[in-house]
C-alpha cells in the first residue's frame, strides 16, 4: 500500500513541487483539504479531498475540514501497537506518513490597517494547530512539517534514507511544531 500525505496549507509556497516529488519519486497518496486539494488538482496531480476520504463534508463555511477520527486516528495511530492497528482497520483508517500543515495568517491579517475583529476572528486556526500537535506527538511513527522551509530538507532525508526518514529528523521537527503552535497562539493572546 502507498505511503499517505495529508497536506493542508495556507502558504502554497513550493506545494506543488513538494507534492510532485512525493507522488512520482515516493508513491505517495494524497489527501487534502478545501484550496489545498484545488491547487493540487489544477497541477494534475492525485488528490482525494479529505471531505472525500471521511465521508463528511467541510461544514461551517469551511470551519470544520480535518477534525475527525479518520483524520487523527491516522495520525495518533502507533504502528507497533496491535490494538492501534486493530483500531484503524476496523474503522478503515489508514496510517498517514506525512502531515504538512501551515496556518491561517492570523499575524498578517491583524497587521493590516482596518482590519476588524471579526476578520481577525476568522484568521484563528483551529484544524491546523490540532494537526499539527497530534503529528507532532506522534513523530515516532510519522514526519510533520510546518513551514514550506522545510520541504527541501524533508526530500532530501528521504532520498538519503532510500524513502525512511530518520528519527532524529523527526523530532526537529515535532519541536518545530510545537513552537510553531506556541508562537501562534501567543500572537492571539499577547502577554
Amino acid at each position: 500500500m502507498a505511503r499517505l500525505a495529508l497536506l493542508s496549507v495556507s502558504d502554497k509556497t513550493g506545494l506543488v513541487e513538494l507534492a510532485q516529488t512525493l507522488v512520482n519519486e515516493f508513491e505517495f497518496d494524497l489527501i487534502s483539504s478545501g484550496g489545498t486539494a484545488r491547487v493540487l488538482a489544477e497541477a494534475g496531480l492525485p488528490v482525494t479531498k479529505v471531505s472525500d476520504y471521511t465521508g463528511s463534508p467541510e461544514i461551517l463555511g469551511g470551519r470544520v475540514k480535518t477534525l475527525h477520527p479518520r483524520i487523527h486516528g491516522g495520525i495518533l495511530a502507533r504502528q507497533d501497537l496491535p490494538a492501534d492497528q486493530k483500531d484503524l482497520a476496523d474503522n478503515d483508517i489508514r496510517p498517514l506518513d506525512l502531515v504538512v500543515v501551515n496556518l491561517y495568517p492570523f499575524e498578517q491579517t491583524i497587521a493590516q490597517a482596518g482590519v476588524t475583529l471579526a476578520e481577525a476572528i476568522e484568521q484563528i486556526d483551529i484544524g491546523g494547530p490540532t494537526l499539527l500537535r497530534a503529528a507532532a506527538k506522534n513523530h515516532a511513527y510519522l514526519t510533520v512539517l510546518c513551514q514550506p522551509s522545510q520541504y527541501s530538507d524533508y526530500i532530501e532525508a528521504l532520498r538519503t534514507g532510500q524513502g525512511q526518514v530518520p528519527l532524529e529528523f523527526r523530532q526537529g521537527c515535532a519541536r518545530a511544531a510545537f513552537w510553531h503552535t506556541a508562537s501562534y497562539d501567543q500572537a492571539i493572546a499577547p502577554t
